[in-house]
């Protein structure tokens, strides 16, 4: 049987934005009751007093504070370190069966290289190449005969190293993209182990999406 707190738990989780503003505290309850009426009416099948959807919210941001923040905030207050990597080349491959092989001949090559970025990741139709703009000319050269996607230069990353527990706090990553995405940040690619992940982003938006990421161990 559906009551008011489960179709208003159900509203505001399918509104990320949404869900986070509410568990900061920061929407006015009565405002956002009366616009979720319409919608919570056709769900119920009946009248909703406006009264109820503010009482409902009210239990639903006080969980949500415990829910989301506690557990996350721990998280993030220990994030270790922050480095940064600029003048990076993204490309992306199609998937082959000389895509492998390809990537050895690179990494044997490159290996004389010092202080460069490369990382690497196979989904199920694309390969994703991302290295120092140094070693460009070599990812050309090995992978002349592969089909490619995509090239995206002038990009930058940022590399972040998680506490041993983010695997198994829910909520970790989502919190994290959500600043980037408040503050307009385009994520080109993102990278992850379980103890830490890397962001590709524009070389204008590195400082910014730096402080986002650094302030997050202030919060």
């Amino acid at each position: 049987m559906k009551t008011i707190s489960s179709v208003v738990e159900h509203y505001i989780k399918t509104k990320p934005f949404l869900l986070s503003a509410l568990s900061q505290g920061i929407i006015n309850l009565t405002s956002l009751a009366r616009n979720m009426m319409p919608e919570l009416e056709q769900e119920l099948g009946k009248d909703v007093k406006q009264g109820a959807i503010v009482m409902a919210l009210k239990r639903l941001s006080e969980d949500l504070d415990f829910r989301l923040n506690h557990r996350i905030l721990k998280v993030l207050k220990n994030l270790g370190e922050i480095t940064v990597r600029s003048s990076l080349t993204d490309y992306t491959f199609a998937v082959s069966d000389t895509i492998l092989d390809k990537q050895a001949d690179l990494i044997s090559e490159i290996n004389s290289y010092q202080d460069i970025f490369y990382t690497s990741s196979r989904g199920v139709n694309e390969t994703n190449i991302v290295v120092s703009d140094v070693v460009s000319h070599l990812v050309l050269k090995h992978f002349s005969n592969e089909r490619l996607f995509q090239k995206q230069d002038k990009l930058a990353s940022i590399t972040v190293k998680l506490p041993k527990d983010n695997v198994s706090v829910p909520g970790v990553y989502y919190y994290i993209f959500q600043r980037l995405a408040w503050e307009g940040i385009s994520i080109n690619e993102v990278i992850s182990t379980s103890n830490e992940f890397t962001v590709l982003v524009s070389e204008e938006e590195v400082d910014l999406a730096f402080k986002v990421i650094k302030d997050l161990k202030s919060l």
